[in-house]
């Protein structure tokens, strides 16, 4: 190319402005998803205490105690066991979870009561987890696979600037038609989800609270909260006592093994 085309180039692509070599919205939703999710990759296993407080529309509550356990699969989605301790009327009962990058994920049920394991449908997923206002879909690891995105705008939250990215569930049969999430721009530590159901109606909010960073790494809130806008209900998960690393295996983590996890 002579100097004389090489101006008259030059001249047509500044002629673009900036906006040409601009991400996409899109691009840069799946970026920040990617980013936020690549720091917390190689945890490889913890545990946790949790309280769970259910709050009904009169205001009367419900405590559960729950024990969690979670194991970090290379090139798919967790593995995790939530177990009821306490009250009695609960106790034993055990969710386990495969979460899966691509495809559904496979999750059973443990109902002392009827001392059975029970497969949860993938139609079943938008269903409550035990009368709480998490969904079953929601007790899975959020693979940054299960979505597309498309980043909305930046705005301070908690004090912070903050990313507001939209993404849209790609699996059928969820509750969900999309949720926006925010997520601070230092640590895309996630403060805020807003959940609309299948009518497009905003169904609940998801909040986070007090983060705490582990293994000079990683960062978990030590409580979410659920309100629920269509029927004034609430959850309050109080998370306690993490432990990383602890030595847990797939071996923790078998179906045959729900009706004794402790």
């Amino acid at each position: 190319m002579n100097f004389l085309k090489y101006i008259i180039a030059v001249g047509f692509i500044l002629s673009w402005g900036p906006q040409a070599f601009a991400e996409t919205p899109e691009e840069k939703g799946i970026a920040i998803a990617r980013e936020g999710d690549r720091r917390y990759d190689d945890f490889h296993d913890f545990t946790a205490e949790t309280i769970m407080t259910l709050k009904n529309k009169q205001g009367e509550t419900s405590v559960r105690y729950l024990k969690n356990k979670t194991f970090e699969v290379k090139d798919d989605g967790d593995k995790s066991l939530v177990i009821f301790n306490r009250p009695r009327d609960v106790k034993g009962t055990a969710l386990l979870n495969f979460t899966h990058r691509e495809g559904n994920d496979d999750q059973w049920l443990f109902l002392p009561a009827l001392k059975r394991v029970k497969r949860i449908s993938s139609s079943n997923k938008s269903g409550p987890f035990m009368g709480s206002e998490f969904a079953y879909e929601d007790i899975t690891s959020q693979e940054v696979e299960k979505y597309t995105y498309k980043w909305l705008r930046d705005e301070e939250c908690e004090g912070m600037p903050c990313f507001v990215v939209e993404r849209f569930p790609t699996y059928e049969n969820s509750g969900y038609t999309r949720q926006i999430v925010w997520s601070d721009q230092k640590e895309y530590r996630i403060w805020k989800i807003e959940y609309y159901d299948r009518k497009n109606s905003l169904l609940k909010t998801q909040t986070f609270h007090g983060y705490n960073k582990y293994l000079d790494r990683y960062w978990y809130a030590d409580e979410f909260r659920v309100v629920n806008h269509q029927t004034g209900k609430s959850t309050r998960l109080e998370w306690k006592d993490y432990k990383f690393q602890v030595g847990l295996t797939e071996k923790d983590f078998r179906k045959n093994s729900l009706k004794r996890a402790r």
